[in-house]
């Protein structure tokens, strides 16, 4: 280990020693959501980092590869062929360049992979990108400095702000993805390291300054972090300064846990002043989130995951317990662990939650195999799912879909600074008759939360592997999925061919005449060229290739 005192790097192979294998494969009932167990167990050990793919595949950070023992393996996991990751099949991607643990990332805006960083191994001082269309990584130019293990956030015109911890733990960089390189951004007012960023509908981003009461919020806009209002309540603990994650909630409001237990509830102000904090409830049994993780579910509950309030002899203690907390009672309700029973008994540092395109919550343990997902309760946040509008065709295998809301009502998963595994971007899923394909999404325009009637937009392109054919499309943002879209898959030697029998002729002619007009989510077969209305152009191309399709 790059750091083998280190009281997070040490304690991971105890933690998993002390649970039994009958634990690990445990599926528990619960009070609230439902755990189950991952089929296939992943190839390698999780080394904690979580990212979805714009394509609906999961890249799962591993322990293995390297030789300091903090890995450069990323495990791919992607959902079997009725779209369920609880029967998906793991797989590999090409090794990162560096090894890292606790590390920045984010999803570009054109569907690639950024990493920075990383409190243990190699990786420390240097960034890199990874194509999922070539499986390659590509180096950013070298920093010489420390970004370790820090908080990042994409804005609105894709760039990354990335912090690092070096020198007064204020400074941040700008990373452009188009140009791969960094340029200075402004330093906040306070100390950014071990702190939880969270975008707010108005696309600033709000954070607690480190052991302070003090807040303030990055204006995108102007490039400027602002002094905001104090909380009103401790979040960071003495002795490790830690703190836990931070989500957005439904109503706009942005909820914080902490390490000492204590939460706290922000309420933005209008049109950008400083908005409010009021205390939250107090996180049952004498338990807090010294570096923990916490996700926003479908149906407008958040997943914590906690562990006792630390002390001076004891920075991360046992035994992790799960919680739900409903901001509409404001209240805590304590679920079982993924590994069975009340708690697991391991500290709550070695846990990562993600938010699946399907609505459910994928969880990571460092140093196990195993993984599970969790299924909430409930009924989606009424209001929230995308809403699409249009499916144009830009060429082959490749359309340009727009609508609303696609970008989701928060950011998805939270952690603190170790980890950010945002999810607030499209992904598309095509279903029929049970089976179920992802398409991969990119250049959105929006890297937003809680757009309303913003008007969002993305690229998609589909496998290579989709049946030809009619699908019901839905777009969806941190698992809440839009309305079905019905979507055709032509025969791209023969677009005119809407019933797929291999000829153009008076039955395909039938099908275009009830399609006539508009194109819409009900709309079938008949817009041949793509252009969203079926009309006289595409009756044109109708009519010349009448007859036989090509062999």
């Amino acid at each position: 280990m790059v750091s083998p005192v280190s009281p997070r790097v040490s304690t991971i192979a105890a933690a998993i020693a002390v649970a039994t294998t009958a634990a690990l494969c445990a599926n528990t009932a619960m009070a609230a959501g439902t755990w189950q167990t991952i089929t296939a167990q992943c190839p390698n050990a999780s080394g904690g980092g979580l990212m979805l793919l714009s394509d609906g595949t999961v890249l799962c950070k591993s322990e293995a590869g390297g030789t300091d023992g903090i890995g450069n393996i990323w495990n791919r996991l992607t959902p079997n062929s009725v779209g369920s990751y609880v029967g998906g099949s793991w797989s590999a991607i090409a090794a990162m360049q560096n090894t890292r643990l606790y590390f920045s990332s984010q999803l570009l805006m054109d569907g690639r992979m950024y990493v920075a960083g990383g409190e243990y191994g190699t990786g420390k001082q240097a960034a890199e990108v990874y194509n999922p269309l070539t499986n390659t990584w590509t180096p950013t130019p070298a920093l010489g400095v420390n970004i370790s293990d820090a908080n990042s956030e994409i804005l609105a015109d894709g760039r990354v702000l990335q912090a690092l911890v070096t020198g007064s733990l204020r400074s941040n960089l700008f990373y452009n993805p188009l140009t791969n390189a960094f340029a200075n951004a402004a330093s906040c007012i306070g100390i950014h390291n071990e702190s939880a960023w969270v975008k707010l509908r108005d696309g600033s981003i709000l954070m607690v300054d480190r052991n302070s009461t003090a807040s303030e919020r990055y204006r995108q806009t102007t490039n400027t972090w602002v002094a905001d209002a104090t909380v009103p309540v401790p979040l960071y603990d003495p002795y490790g300064l830690e703190t836990g994650g931070a989500v957005l909630l439904p109503d706009g409001r942005a909820f914080f846990t902490g390490s000492t237990g204590k939460t706290a509830l922000y309420s933005p102000g209008i049109a950008g002043s400083n908005g409010a904090w009021v205390a939250g409830p107090v996180i049952p049994g004498n338990q807090g989130t010294p570096d923990a993780p916490m996700a926003m579910m479908v149906n407008g509950k958040v997943l914590c995951a906690v562990s006792p309030v630390p002390t001076t002899a004891d920075h991360f203690p046992p035994p992790t317990s799960f919680y739900e907390y409903d901001p509409l009672t404001n209240a805590f309700t304590q679920v079982s662990a993924p590994t069975g029973g009340t708690s697991s008994n391991n500290p709550v540092y070695i846990w990562t939650f993600l938010c699946l395109p399907d609505g459910k919550i994928l969880c990571a343990q460092q140093g196990s195999r195993v993984y599970w997902v969790y299924t909430p309760d409930g009924v989606a946040v009424a209001g929230a799912a995308p809403v699409v509008s249009s499916v144009i065709r830009a060429s082959t295998g490749v359309f340009s879909i727009t609508g609303q809301q696609f970008n989701g009502i928060s950011e998805g998963a939270s952690y603190g600074d170790d980890w950010q595994m945002n999810t607030n971007y499209p992904v598309i899923r095509l279903e029929r008759s049970g089976a179920v394909y992802y398409a991969r999404t990119f250049n959105w325009n929006s890297t937003g939360v809680q757009t309303g009637a913003f008007v969002t937009t993305t690229d998609m392109s589909v496998p290579s592997t989709l049946p030809l054919g009619a699908f019901n499309l839905r777009v969806t943002a941190n698992g809440i999925a839009s309305l079905p879209w019905v979507f055709w898959n032509p025969n791209p030697n023969c677009v005119a061919d809407l019933n797929l029998d291999g000829k153009v002729d008076g039955a395909d002619l039938g099908i275009m005449l009830v399609a006539w007009g508009p194109v819409s989510s009900s709309t079938g077969p008949g817009d041949i060229n793509g252009d969203g209305i079926t009309n006289g152009e595409d009756l044109g191309i109708l009519l010349a290739t009448w007859g036989n399709c090509p062999a």
